[in-house]
């Protein structure tokens, strides 16, 4: 099945953020997923089984680094972005 995950990734405690964050930025691209980068957050969608086995990895290689807490929202519904309204559609009757 086909998932939309909105990821915020907050390292704690750290002299600098952008390595958790990239690295898992990485990780999710790794994992064949589309990866959407904003200012707070990032839009992952893909395979259901391969947006958790990311969100794992990236959490435990962010955790690896010092404390760290990792939001996520996921959605089922949620038109995939860049998709056509056909492609909207027709995911919409599945």
């Amino acid at each position: 099945m086909g998932i939309a995950a909105q990821v915020s990734l907050y390292p704690l405690r750290q002299t600098s953020l952008s390595p958790a964050i990239d690295q898992a930025l990485h990780i999710f691209r790794e994992h064949g997923l589309s990866v959407e980068p904003g200012a707070m957050s990032t839009l992952i969608t893909g395979e259901d089984a391969a947006v958790f086995a990311a969100l794992q990895e990236a959490f435990h290689c962010a955790a690896a680094q010092g404390q760290v807490v990792m939001v996520v929202t996921f959605s089922n519904a949620c038109p995939v972005p860049g998709a056509t309204t056909r492609e909207i559609i027709a995911y919409e009757k599945d």
